[in-house]
């Protein structure tokens, strides 16, 4: 059975808040390459840490698709990770933030 976590990831991978708009199939696959691409040069390929620490199932445990969202575009100031909000809408972090809910798992 799914953690309640991983269901409102999932959800959320699904559902549109009223302030974003729907990302096409497109969009959807060129974030996911930015994760493995952008996102594995400094937490690894394959997400079990580096420079970055590691983006795994027992790393996210806890966290929520509001809190990865905001660290994702707010970056942790301090460190290596930087803010993405130049580069990327809430929709996507919050797309993003989803997506590494579930891959965790």
């Amino acid at each position: 059975m799914a953690s309640a976590g991983a269901a409102y990831a999932l959800a959320a991978l699904w559902a549109v808040p009223a302030w974003a708009e729907p990302l096409s199939e497109p969009e959807k696959d060129r974030l996911s390459h930015l994760v493995t691409q952008d996102c594995g040069s400094c937490h690894g390929l394959r997400l079990t840490g580096g420079l970055g620490g590691p983006i795994t199932a027992q790393a996210l445990d806890g966290h929520t698709v509001e809190g990865l969202t905001s660290l994702i575009l707010d970056g942790i100031p301090g460190t290596a990770m930087p803010p993405w909000r130049p580069l990327l809408s809430e929709a996507e972090a919050a797309w993003i933030a989803a997506y590494l809910l579930e891959v965790s798992e």
